[in-house]
């Protein structure tokens, strides 16, 4: 009798003991994941490995499962990489997310070309896309959670992007691929994937673009909001209009390549585009040995204020993703000016938690209060 009453004793104090990490607090009402490199996948980082373990419950690719790197010639798939990604995120008990399908950048150049250098008319380059992503989400069913199934459509202001699929198919490309991924897989989640989309421009144009596909009887879970995030941009109330905006339509959103970047940016450089540049100098590169602390109070502020909301509207979130799991992973790094040094994500270079993650951890083990 005094065993099993010492025992219940403890089984209850172990249940009221306060979540320590990400995944035990905010992973009881979301996903909360982080972008995975090659290296991390193939075990050269363990330390980064044990983060993953220890704090996440889900995993992107960063860039292994992107078109380029699957078929960089026609025909010829290298499924390798994509492979050690599924097994290792399945393997660490973690949930996988295929990013990307169809998009304008990081796909090879045969793509978009037919046999005399000139783009594909619409049939082939339809045929294109449903073997694409036939042969991708047919090899991984059953083993993703949900697909990014196109990425990047719209520009700001909330036209449609003149990529070579809008060019060569039409605006219906979009409605194109959501039937082909959920041919393929039709258990697998499907997301559209955007940046900017604190813009009343894209915003409008995603939700119409929920609102054609729904009417159109074919699925869509998700709406991600890539939230490349800097110290002044964007807007958080416009970012906030857009999370009612998306939830209004019925379906979930996420925020799928978080970060918080302390640099300058160019001034000819907006959004996301991978293919944007600038300069380096030591203007843009003010941070190169380590973040002052009045930089690292101001960057925890404005991480607070957007996992308020993510807290807020948590019934509505599938997904929150860092993208890249400390600071010297980051993309960040590289992008849009190469050789800087970065402090985006919620781990440092060292591999230790940033003092904002107890924090978070803290909120998210608090109710929510009705709104």
């Amino acid at each position: 009798m005094k065993h099993s009453l010492l025992l219940s004793l403890l089984l209850a104090a172990a249940t009221a003991l306060p979540a320590q990490t990400l995944k035990e607090s905010i992973g009881r009402h979301f996903l909360i994941g982080a972008a995975v490199n090659t290296r991390q996948v193939n075990g050269d980082e363990p330390k980064a490995v044990n983060i993953l373990q220890q704090q996440f419950n889900a995993v992107v690719a960063e860039n292994c499962m992107k078109p380029e790197n699957i078929e960089p010639h026609e025909g010829q798939f290298h499924w390798d990489d994509a492979d050690k990604f599924v097994k290792f995120a399945l393997d660490n008990h973690l949930t996988p997310t295929g990013h990307v399908l169809v998009w304008h950048s990081q796909t090879a150049p045969w793509m978009f070309v037919n046999q005399h250098g000139e783009l594909p008319n619409r049939e082939q380059m339809i045929q294109r896309m449903h073997d694409y992503i036939f042969a991708v989400v047919g090899r991984y069913k059953g083993r993703i959670l949900g697909w990014d199934v196109v990425n990047e459509a719209f520009n700001d202001d909330g036209t449609l992007r003149p990529s070579p699929w809008a060019r060569a198919i039409g605006p219906d490309f979009i409605q194109l691929a959501f039937r082909f991924a959920h041919e393929a897989d039709p258990n697998a989640e499907l997301y559209y994937n955007d940046y900017s989309m604190d813009k009343p421009g894209k915003r409008k144009a995603v939700v119409a673009l929920i609102r054609q596909l729904r009417d159109a009887g074919l699925r869509i879970d998700a709406i991600g909001m890539q939230s490349h995030n800097g110290m002044n941009y964007p807007d958080i109330h416009e970012y906030e209009q857009t999370i009612q905006a998306i939830i209004a339509t019925g379906v979930k959103v996420q925020f799928t390549e978080l970060d918080f970047n302390v640099l300058p940016m160019p001034w000819n450089v907006q959004g996301a585009d991978v293919n944007q540049r600038g300069e380096n100098s030591s203007k843009m590169n003010p941070y190169p040995n380590k973040l002052p602390a009045d930089v690292q109070k101001q960057q925890a502020d404005r991480i607070m204020d957007f996992f308020r909301l993510y807290k807020k509207y948590e019934s509505h979130i599938r997904r929150v993703t860092l993208w890249g799991v400390t600071d010297g992973d980051s993309w960040l790094n590289g992008w849009p000016i190469p050789g800087r040094t970065n402090y985006p994500l919620l781990f440092d270079r060292k591999m230790k938690p940033k003092p904002v993650v107890k924090d978070i951890v803290r909120m998210f083990e608090s109710p929510t209060p009705a709104r």
